[in-house]
C-alpha cells in the first residue's frame, strides 16, 4: 500500500512509508478538496481514520524499548 516515488528522494525517517500515506489520504479526500475544508477538520470528522491509527501506532513503536528488538510496526 505505500506509495514509493522514483523521483522523490528517499525519505530515511522512522514511519515514512505510513506518513506519506496519510498525507496523500487527508490531501486527496473529498472533505479537502470540495468542500475545502483543512486536513484537520476533516480529522475530526473521522476520515482517514485508519492510516491515522497506523502512523500513531508506528510512532509509539519507536519509544517502547521491546521495539529495538522486534523491530517497528508499520511498514
Amino acid at each position: 500500500m505505500p506509495k514509493y516515488y522514483e523521483e522523490k528522494e528517499p525519505d530515511n525517517r522512522p514511519c515514512a512509508g505510513i506518513r506519506e500515506d496519510f498525507r496523500e489520504c487527508l490531501l486527496r479526500h473529498d472533505c479537502v478538496v470540495k468542500e475545502g475544508k483543512l486536513p484537520s477538520e476533516c480529522l475530526k470528522e473521522g476520515h482517514c481514520k485508519a492510516l491515522q491509527t497506523s502512523f500513531f501506532e508506528c510512532k509509539r513503536s519507536m519509544l517502547d524499548n521491546r521495539s529495538r528488538f522486534r523491530g517497528r510496526k508499520g511498514y
